[in-house]
């Protein structure tokens, strides 16, 4: 079973480079978070978007398109592209991600770190990356998706063998990212399926199992943050609890851990009422995203109330999103935060 460390990052860290994440995050949370992520610093930071490349560079491809996508609270023309005409989908693949090259630079840092005694010696490299339905969603027309998906869940697989092969198991974390699934169940865009619960969590389930059983591997459940906000708002945990039941059911190896997302103003039993519904086993450990910088240590203690109510097990915090959108000058009070309302736990 993994360990339930109080803490849970999520991913993103606005800062420079994996050296200034992994000093903020040893020096402000310590061992309370068992998993540091390198922060996805640079172009990595608006999560999916430096992803474009794979998409550019495949001769079978062409741009068709630049768009705003409908529900998304930002400003940002998206590309979109579509197989050419004389494409064979037979023989039809994607290059190497870079998710697995970027991260085995960052663990060799980490890994520096670790033995020089600055990373505590039970902490996890965490290494996190969106599902092949995201990825797809964001680059590619809805009615050409289901035709290239085969080849993005080799390439998503290809990226854990490298994974797997370049960190040693023990060190290592695994995290998909779920955020399509979840904003397309509840109606806030269109996926290039209909039975999103059961066709989504069966997709989810073929990642989990790409990694050894020996590597750590955890599910983030995400209702998007484009423009700092929500792409559609969650009428309460019943969609993250019934995700995450059945994918933790479909696997064939342990989810490690789990995150539900949850936004700032869910004060009522109504939103976590839900909870009481999870089924994943004991060795899965669960996570909420409880922690909210803009109404501090009071508001997340009563969210933390509020989900002890309905949760019956033990569960640890973290935000309900990555950091890497926001102000740098919020990110060490934002960990101050998570070490403070970590003490409510016990």
């Amino acid at each position: 079973m993994a360990r339930l460390a109080p803490v849970l990052l999520i991913g993103s860290v606005p800062l420079n480079s994996a050296t200034e994440v992994f000093s903020s995050l040893a020096e402000h949370l310590g061992d309370a978070a068992s998993r540091y992520p390198d922060g996805e610093t640079g172009d990595r930071i608006n999560w999916v978007r430096w992803q474009r490349h794979v998409f550019d560079d495949n001769p079978d491809l062409e741009l068709v398109a630049a768009k705003r996508l409908p529900g998304f609270n930002d400003t940002i023309d998206r590309p979109f592209y579509s197989l050419r005409a004389n494409a064979d989908l037979k023989r039809f693949a994607f290059k190497p991600l870079g998710y697995a090259a970027k991260a085995t630079e960052s663990y060799a840092e980490f890994r520096r770190l670790k033995q020089k005694g600055s990373i505590p010696k039970g902490v996890k490299f965490q290494v996190c990356m969106p599902t092949a339905v995201s990825l797809l969603s964001v680059f590619v027309n809805r009615e050409q998706r289901a035709a290239m998906e085969p080849a993005m869940e080799r390439a998503m697989q290809a990226e854990v063998v490298h994974l797997a092969t370049n960190i040693p198991h023990d060190e290592l974390v695994i995290q998909w990212d779920v955020c399509h699934e979840l904003v397309g169940h509840d109606g806030g865009i269109e996926l290039h399926f209909d039975n999103i619960l059961a066709e989504a969590s069966e997709r989810v389930a073929r990642l989990v199992d790409f990694a050894p059983p020996d590597v750590e591997v955890g599910l983030h459940l995400c209702y998007g943050d484009p423009g700092h906000k929500h792409v559609i708002e969650p009428v309460d945990t019943g969609t993250s609890v019934a995700f995450c039941n059945r994918i933790a059911s479909l696997a064939k190896r342990t989810v490690d851990y789990v995150h539900i997302p949850v936004p700032r103003g869910f004060k009522s039993d109504e939103y976590y009422r839900p909870l009481e519904k999870i089924t994943v086993p004991e060795a899965t450990a669960v996570y909420l995203g409880l922690v909210h910088y803009t109404d501090g240590l009071t508001g997340t203690q009563e969210r933390i109330a509020l989900a002890k109510k309905h949760l019956k097990r033990p569960f640890g915090i973290a935000t309900e999103c990555g950091f890497g959108r926001r102000n740098p000058e919020t990110l060490r009070p934002l960990l101050d935060l998570h070490r403070d309302a970590a003490k409510a736990l016990s």
